[in-house]
């Protein structure tokens, strides 16, 4: 029998700063829907995937909850069998929790709700869509950069905007606006990562009048202006002046706050501290320079995004995190902000370690153990598809881009009970992006299918597919469609979007479990 621990007792861990964190074992949409402040999306499906990642020590504190449907006992049971000592469940589930505490919509609630907190504390200055459009036709001297992910830069952007991700904005704005007068403009899909672009370059004493494009891309098309697709221009390399610049001041607003600097001996004391406090290590660089060469152990987080979704990375509040970047300056604004949110931070020193290792990040999972008989090549199901009903278990958005022709769309949450509606007379092939997924859940699958088989290297390894003819044995409710990307997003989605996030600080404050400190 799994523990259990009441809301109110939660909300004491969170409010002491102690090592605690919460999973909602339910899928990304109704995660989406309603969910305690510092719940970490975890589906039942993807723990052996997911957890390590996002709480890395088997002994921390993990609290599991649902509302109801029953994934958060099996949740809680998986992480017992994949090595968490410390399991407990929330009493009552979501039920129970609301009526002690705010729930929260969306996803990467924290991050949005602290740069709203920020605005409001800081003051942070804005244009209206209509200004920065006014500005750029009459071509005044002002630079628009724009802070989110490359990827998403390359989908839409505003005229003239320059790609410069979240933590880079700090380092590169010196050779991107070299006089003084220029004024800086940063823009992101919505609102925080304007706010804490902005806000990074006025903290780190940039000389120019700098500005958050308010509302992002979704204010600019609400205003009816249209968007650039495709676009390709990115920040230049750095000037040895410009690196210096941006040192002096990351480390002047990084020092005022307490970020420590760890040398080659504190990190190795960080590092020995592990089994009794939850450590995290990040590198904030871009994810190109990241696979060129990087410290062993870290995780890629590039810094901007690091800080708007931070419970993509780290679940465990009360942890320790440590950061590293070899020109220093995106760890130390990053760190400014991580420990403004709560989060003890400190920079690794670049002559600390090596950078011995390359390639993507390493996954931090348990081993898969291939039973003979369990996996099915490439090569055979393209050869007897016709023998086989393929299930594919990636996401939806994932599933409706591109699947295996005949392929079926089954949520993971629900893999039992809809398996069970197929013809028991038919082989069962599962499939997922690059088959980890199907090999985690084919046990489960083999409880109703028998017989039923994994294929092997995933869809990515079978090369062909298709985005036609969808078929779905489940109702697709397991993501979250955010308003923010993409260019098909409905005017009344974008506005209540913007609309949410203007009312987070009132909710934040009823809420009353932060531990935010916005230091003016």
């Amino acid at each position: 029998m799994v523990e259990q621990i009441s809301a109110r007792a939660l909300r004491a861990l969170w409010r002491a700063g102690d090592e605690v964190a919460l999973f909602d074992a339910r899928e990304e949409g109704p995660f989406s829907r309603a969910h305690p402040f510092f719940a970490v999306s975890l589906p039942f499906a993807e723990i052996e995937a997911k957890a390590y990642e996002l709480a890395p020590r088997l002994s921390a504190k993990i609290v599991v909850y649902d509302d109801g449907e029953g994934a958060a006992e099996r949740a809680a049971r998986r992480l017992v069998d994949v090595g968490y000592r410390d399991v407990v469940l929330l009493e009552g589930g979501l039920s129970a929790y609301r009526e002690v505490g705010e729930l929260f919509r969306d996803v990467n609630v924290v991050s949005k709700a602290f740069g709203e907190l920020v605005e409001s504390i800081r003051h942070t200055p804005s244009l209206s869509a209509r200004e920065v459009d006014r500005l750029i036709r009459d071509g005044a001297d002002a630079v628009v950069l724009d802070a989110r992910r490359y990827e998403e830069y390359r989908t839409m952007s505003i005229p003239t905007a320059v790609s410069a991700p979240g933590a880079e904005l700090a380092l590169r704005v010196f050779d991107i606006a070299p006089s003084p007068d220029t004024l800086v403009i940063v823009n992101c899909a919505g609102r925080t990562r304007s706010i804490i672009g902005t806000q990074s370059l006025i903290d780190a004493a940039v000389p120019n009048r700098v500005a958050a494009l308010r509302n992002g891309t979704i204010g600019w098309t609400l205003d009816g202006l249209a968007l650039d697709r495709g676009q390709e221009r990115r920040f230049p390399s750095i000037s040895r002046e410009a690196h210096a610049r941006a040192l002096a001041g990351t480390r002047a607003r990084a020092a005022r706050l307490g970020v420590a600097t760890l040398d080659a001996a504190g990190f190795q004391a960080a590092l020995a501290e592990r089994e009794r406090r939850t450590l995290y290590l990040l590198d904030v660089r871009s994810p190109e320079e990241y696979a060129a060469g990087h410290a062993s152990g870290f995780r890629s987080a590039p810094g901007g995004q690091l800080v708007q979704t931070t419970d993509e990375w780290v679940a465990v509040r009360g942890a320790k995190i440590i950061l590293y970047d070899d020109l220093e300056a995106r760890a130390l604004s990053t760190a400014s902000w991580l420990t403004q949110l709560g989060w003890e931070t400190a920079v690794l020193a670049p002559d600390a370690v090596a950078a011995t290792d390359v390639g993507p990040s390493p996954r931090a999972r348990p081993p898969i153990i291939v039973a003979p008989g369990s996996t099915i090549s490439p090569e055979e199901l393209a050869a007897r598809r016709d023998h086989f009903v393929i299930v594919d278990l990636s996401r939806s958005p994932v599933y409706r881009a591109g699947h295996i022709q005949g392929a079926f769309w089954a949520a993971a949450a629900h893999l039992e009970r809809d398996l069970s509606t197929l013809p028991r007379d038919e082989q069962v092939v599962l499939v997922s992006p690059d088959g980890e997924t199907a090999l985690d859940n084919l046990a489960r699958a083999r409880s109703v299918a028998r017989g039923a088989v994994a294929l092997a290297g995933g869809t990515q390894a079978f090369g062909a597919v298709t985005a036609e003819n969808p078929q779905w044995l489940s109702e697709p409710d397991d993501s979250y469609k955010r308003p923010y990307e993409g260019v098909d997003n409905s005017r009344d989605a974008m506005q209540a979007y913007i609309d949410w996030e203007l009312q987070l600080v009132a909710q934040l404050a009823n809420d009353g479990v932060a531990n935010f400190h916005v230091v003016r």
